[in-house]
């Protein structure tokens, strides 16, 4: 039952959740949809965890997404020995790469108590799940070889058979614990979404890249607002 459960009813209860949140959250509160940064607060730590993090993330998601889409070629690019290792070391390095920067993103909002003012419980649940995603994979990867290619090979057949509505958990149902763990965290990942900061991935202004070039003119002294007392009579302006 719990198969049926955890390989049936979660993907589709995620799938419900992420796009009725989503429409919900981009209608009623679209304008307020935000990344919400704190790099204004505190940039340095930022930096050294978010580019490894990211740069490890969005090549494991493309790596998964090119395993799902291209599952043929990438079992023929495994049939090569040296590609096979090629791919997996690369793998398994981009995933230490993001658990590095989750890490010191971690340790950044916990040590730093400027940030715990804009730290909500989603924030700290989307932790949770990246932690146990991240390290699941990397746990998977070391102890279950080759998981390029069978994941073609097992996962992706199964994924599209809930796409078509026609799930076939068969092949999951025997899998280890802790690919079903990582599966798990995966769609539960996806239900969330509509909740957290990654909401600022679906409203990313596209149009901007086609858009004509907007033209700013200053049409006051820049001296004379700087020192202007206007908004708060006897008080000079701090914007200098």
């Amino acid at each position: 039952m719990s198969n049926y459960f955890f390989f049936i009813g979660l993907p589709y209860a995620a799938l419900v959740i992420m796009i009725m949140g989503s429409a919900s959250r981009y209608f009623n509160f679209g304008f307020k949809v935000s990344s919400l940064s704190s790099q204004f607060l505190e940039g340095h730590q930022l930096f050294y965890g978010s580019q490894p993090f990211h740069w490890g993330l969005s090549f494991l998601f493309f790596g998964h997404l090119i395993g799902f889409l291209f599952p043929r070629s990438v079992i023929a690019w495994n049939s090569i020995p040296l590609r096979l290792f090629i791919l997996e070391i690369s793998a398994f390095g981009f995933g230490i790469l993001a658990l590095v920067g989750l890490i010191l993103l971690v340790f950044r909002r916990i040590l730093n108590r400027r940030l715990h003012m804009v730290t909500s419980v989603m924030d700290i649940v989307v932790y949770v799940i990246l932690t146990v995603q991240i390290v699941t994979g990397l746990w998977i990867a070391f102890f279950f070889r080759w998981g390029s290619s069978w994941f073609a090979s097992v996962l992706t057949p199964y994924i599209n058979s809930v796409l078509t509505l026609d799930p076939d958990i068969k092949a999951v149902s025997a899998l280890p614990i802790m690919i079903k763990i990582h599966l798990v965290s995966a769609f539960t990942m996806i239900a969330v979404i509509p909740y957290t900061r990654f909401m600022h991935f679906l409203v990313f202004p596209i149009s901007y890249l086609w858009r004509s070039y907007q033209y700013v003119i200053w049409n006051w002294d820049r001296k004379k607002i700087r020192n202007s007392t206007d908004l708060y009579p006897g008080v000079k302006s701090r914007n200098n």
